[in-house]
C-alpha cells in the first residue's frame, strides 16, 4: 500500500488541477462574454489588466499571511528569534519584581518581609549583572570537586581561590571569550551524605539548584536509588540538566559505552541522550618502571564540547528562563505569605462574629430553630472580610450575599444538621429552658463559623465559589468543622463563653415573696398544693 504522505500529495495535486480547470473555464467564459460587447483588439489588454489587478491583490493580502505562517514553528506556534524571548522574559521578570514590591508593602511580619526583600534585592542584582551560573551536584565519591577543578584548568588555567566558603559552596567566576557574559562555576557540598549535617547540606544544594541556570549532576556509575531520586528532583525544576559519567578511565571502552547506554535509557524523556556525557576528571597515575608515575591529563573533550554548544546556543535563554522562574517563585512565596496574613485576619473577624451572634441568641431566644436571620449570616461580617481582601461591598450587596448563603445552608439541610449535631453533645442535665437556649446559641455560633469560613474561601478565590459552586464550598466547610478535633475545640470554647454564663444567669433568679416564705405550711395537702402551683 502507498504511504499516507504520498496519498496526501496525490490528493493535493488533484485539487490543484481542479482549481486550474475552474480558473481556465472562468477565463474562457469571460472572453466569450466580452466578445459581444468589445472589439477583439481590446479584449487581450483588458484581460491582462484584470490579471495584473488580481495578482497584486493576492500579493497584497497573501504575502503578510505567508510571512506569518513562515514564522510559525511546529504545531502552529510562532517561531521566535534567539534574542526576542530573553528580552520579553526579562521584561516579564521586571514586572514580577515590581508586583512583588507592592505585595511586600502589605506584609506586617517584619522578619519575613525583610527576608523576602533581601531575596528580591539579590534577584535585582542578578537581573542587572546577568552572570550565567553552572552548578555541579553529586555525592562526595563521584569526583565532583575534581571535575570542577579540571574544568577550570582547561578554561582559565591555574585555579584561584574560590568565591565564598568551602563549607557551604565554592563559586568561581570566569570570562569565556565566545560568551558575552561571565560564567560562574559553583561547587556544592555532597547531597547524598548521611547524618543531620548531610541533610542540611542537601537542603542547601536544592536551594542552589533553584537559583542556577545550568545543572550538572556527576555520577561515577549507574544511578543508585538515592541518586535517581536526586536526578528526578533536579529534572523537575524546569532547568537544563546535564548528566556527567565521571571516572571513565577506571573502566574499559565497552563498559563505558554500556553504562552510557544504560544511563540514557534511565533518563529517557527527562533529558536528551546527548546530555549524558562521559568524562575523566582525575585519571589514575600510570606507574613507569624505574621512574615517577605518569599523570594522564583529564579527559573532558566531550563535556567541553557539549558545554560550549549549550552555552553558545541557549545561554541567553537559560538566563532569561531562570530569572523569570525565580521571580515567579518569589512572587508566589510573597503572595502565599500575604494570603496567610489575610486569612488570619479574616478568621479573627469570623471568630468575633461567632460569639456576638451566640450572645444575641442567648439573650433573645428565637421561636423554633430559624437561625437564618440571626448569626449564621451577617452582612457586616461579609463587608469586613471583603475589606481584608481589598474588596469594598455595599451593604445591599453584602446582605444579598449573606442571604444567599443562609438559604443554601437551609436548602442543603445544614441548619437542621448543625442543630442536631450540637444538641447531641450539649449536656442534657441542665434545666429544659437552659438547654434550649444553649443549643440555639451554640448552634448559631457554629453555623456562623461555617458561613464565615465559606466567605473567606469566596474572597480568596477572587469572589468565585469555584467549580462546585456555593453548595460545594458550604458542604466542605460543614464537614471540616464537624470533625471530632475541630468540634471538640469549638465546644470547649462555647461552654466557657455561652453555657457557663447562661448557668450563672439561671442561678440568679428572683427570690420567693416574703409573705409566702413566712407563712408556715399547713399539714397534709398544703405542701403538695404549693408545689403544684405554677
Amino acid at each position: 500500500m502507498l504511504p499516507r504522505r504520498l496519498w496526501l500529495w496525490i490528493g493535493l495535486g488533484l485539487l490543484l488541477l481542479l482549481l486550474a480547470g475552474l480558473v481556465l473555464q472562468a477565463v474562457n467564459q469571460l472572453i466569450w462574454q466580452l466578445s459581444y460587447w468589445l472589439p477583439g483588439w481590446l479584449i487581450g489588454p483588458l484581460l491582462l489588466l484584470l490579471l495584473s489587478v488580481v495578482l497584486l491583490a493576492v500579493i497584497q493580502f497573501g504575502w503578510p499571511w505567508w510571512q506569518a505562517m513562515a514564522r510559525r514553528g511546529p504545531g502552529g506556534r510562532p517561531a521566535q528569534t534567539p534574542h526576542q524571548p530573553s528580552g520579553s522574559k526579562r521584561e516579564a521578570a521586571e514586572r514580577n519584581l515590581a508586583s512583588i514590591d507592592r505585595t511586600l508593602e502589605r506584609i506586617r511580619d517584619e522578619v519575613e518581609r525583610q527576608a523576602l526583600q533581601q531575596e528580591r534585592q539579590r534577584m535585582q542584582q542578578e537581573l542587572e549583572r546577568g552572570d550565567l551560573v553552572i552548578t555541579l551536584f553529586g555525592s562526595g565519591s563521584t569526583g565532583k570537586t575534581s571535575l570542577i577543578r579540571a574544568l577550570l584548568r582547561e578554561l582559565v588555567g591555574e585555579v584561584g581561590a574560590p568565591m565564598g566558603s568551602t563549607t557551604a559552596s565554592a563559586r568561581y567566576r570566569l570570562r569565556l571569550k565566545p560568551l558575552p557574559r561571565a560564567v560562574i562555576l559553583e561547587d556544592t557540598p555532597g547531597i547524598l551524605e548521611a547524618g543531620s549535617a548531610g541533610r542540611e547540606r542537601e537542603r542547601r544544594a536544592r536551594h542552589l539548584a533553584a537559583r542556577a541556570d545550568l545543572l550538572l549532576l556527576v555520577v561515577d556509575g549507574d544511578l543508585r536509588a538515592a541518586e535517581m531520586e536526586v536526578f528526578n528532583v533536579l529534572a523537575s525544576l524546569g532547568k537544563r540538566l546535564l548528566l556527567v559519567l565521571n571516572k571513565c578511565d577506571l573502566r574499559g571502552e565497552q563498559e563505558e559505552q554500556r553504562l552510557l547506554a544504560l544511563l540514557r535509557q534511565r533518563c529517557s524523556g527527562r533529558i536528551a541522550a546527548a546530555d549524558v556525557i562521559p568524562a575523566s576528571a582525575s585519571p589514575q597515575s600510570v606507574p613507569l618502571p624505574g621512574g615517577k608515575p605518569r599523570q594522564p591529563q583529564p579527559e573532558l573533550e566531550a563535556l567541553l564540547r557539549r558545554l560550549a554548544a549549550v552555552l553558545q546556543a541557549d545561554g541567553e535563554e537559560l538566563i532569561a528562563d531562570n530569572l523569570l522562574l525565580q521571580c515567579r517563585q518569589l512572587g508566589e512565596t510573597s503572595r502565599a505569605l500575604l494570603d496567610r496574613q489575610r486569612r488570619q485576619d479574616a478568621e479573627s473577624i469570623v471568630d468575633r462574629y461567632v460569639w456576638i451572634g451566640a450572645g444575641v441568641v442567648a439573650l433573645t431566644p428565637l421561636p423554633g430553630v430559624d437561625l437564618l436571620g440571626a448569626a449564621a449570616v451577617n452582612a457586616q461580617m461579609v463587608m469586613e472580610i471583603g475589606k481584608v481582601y481589598g474588596v469594598s461591598l455595599s451593604r445591599d450587596s453584602a446582605q444579598d450575599l449573606a442571604l444567599s448563603v443562609g438559604r443554601t445552608l437551609a436548602g442543603l439541610g445544614l441548619v437542621k444538621g448543625g442543630v442536631a449535631l450540637i444538641s447531641s453533645v450539649i449536656s442534657l442535665s441542665l434545666p429544659v429552658l437552659l438547654v434550649s437556649r444553649a443549643i440555639q446559641a451554640v448552634s448559631a455560633a457554629w453555623l456562623t463559623r461555617v458561613a464565615g469560613r465559606s466567605f473567606i474561601v469566596f474572597f480568596q478565590q477572587d469572589q468565585d465559589w469555584g467549580d462546585g459552586g456555593l453548595q460545594s464550598v458550604l458542604q466542605r466547610e460543614y464537614d471540616l468543622n464537624r470533625r471530632e478535633d475541630v468540634l471538640r475545640s469549638f465546644l470547649k470554647t462555647a461552654v466557657n463563653r455561652v453555657v457557663e454564663p447562661l448557668q450563672r444567669r439561671q442561678v440568679r433568679l428572683p427570690p420567693r415573696s416574703p409573705e409566702r416564705s413566712q407563712a408556715p405550711p399547713a399539714e397534709g395537702d398544703a405542701t403538695d398544693r404549693d408545689y403544684r402551683e405554677p
